[in-house]
């Protein structure tokens, strides 16, 4: 009778681990995409019985919360610095390429119903920088908020605009025509796209990511220097 740490040739494998099953899930959605992701799809993947997960991951959605711990680990760490701008914006900026590696990671940490503790230990670390540079506890918390979703390297458009392109409607433009002269000029790179429907496609490709990062933490910078308060 095998165990589950040899194969039927007596070849000693790997012994199965919440980190290995971690990684393995991660990889997984990589490939096939977090739709298609199943317990049982990953112990195929394994090469374990399904049961056999159970002992690591109490369920899927502890499984996902262990997926977005693993991808919000990746981000690198703070770089040292005496101005808290380029600090944070190098830091946001890892957290987008760890989520371009990981197209189906934005949707599932969107989905947990409260932070998990990798997510708050980031979001800590983030608020810590920005106290460092000499923002303010009251500012630092409007901060946070105005920031929202881009703390972690993608933003929430109002449309999934992931559509065919192509001229507008005529009809439309007519109706909305500011809209339609703003669509006619719009060039995103669909590549680096994050967090618009699984087509990819919107506005939140890096241009306009960069664009917004930048407009926020030069308005931050400058409600610093001027001692803002929201008491005032």
């Amino acid at each position: 009778m095998r165990t589950n740490r040899q194969d039927a040739t007596g070849t000693q494998r790997t012994p199965l681990s919440r980190d290995r099953v971690l990684r393995a899930a991660v990889a997984l959605a990589d490939a096939i995409g977090i739709d298609a992701l199943s317990m049982r799809r990953l112990a195929q993947e394994l090469d374990v019985v399904p049961m056999a997960l159970y002992k690591h991951v109490a369920n899927k959605e502890e499984l996902l919360d262990g997926m977005a711990a693993a991808v919000v680990g990746e981000i690198d760490p703070p770089v040292a610095g005496t101005d808290w701008q380029p600090v944070v914006r190098g830091r946001i900026l890892s957290a987008r390429r760890v989520l371009l590696r990981h197209p189906w990671a934005a949707r599932v940490i969107e989905s947990r119903t409260g932070p998990t503790p990798a997510v708050l230990a980031y979001l800590d670390s983030m608020a810590g920088i920005f106290r460092e540079g000499g923002l303010s506890a009251d500012l630092t918390h409007h901060v946070m908020h105005a920031m929202g979703s881009r703390l972690l390297g993608f933003s929430q458009e109002l449309f999934d605009t992931s559509g065919p392109s192509g001229p507008p409607d005529p009809a439309l433009a007519a109706r909305y025509p500011h809209i339609a002269e703003l669509a006619a000029t719009a060039a995103h790179d669909d590549a680096s796209t994050i967090g618009t429907g699984s087509g990819g496609g919107g506005c939140d490709d890096q241009f306009e990511f960069e664009f917004a990062l930048d407009l926020l933490l030069d308005g931050f910078e400058a409600l610093r220097r001027r001692g803002w308060t929201s008491a005032r």
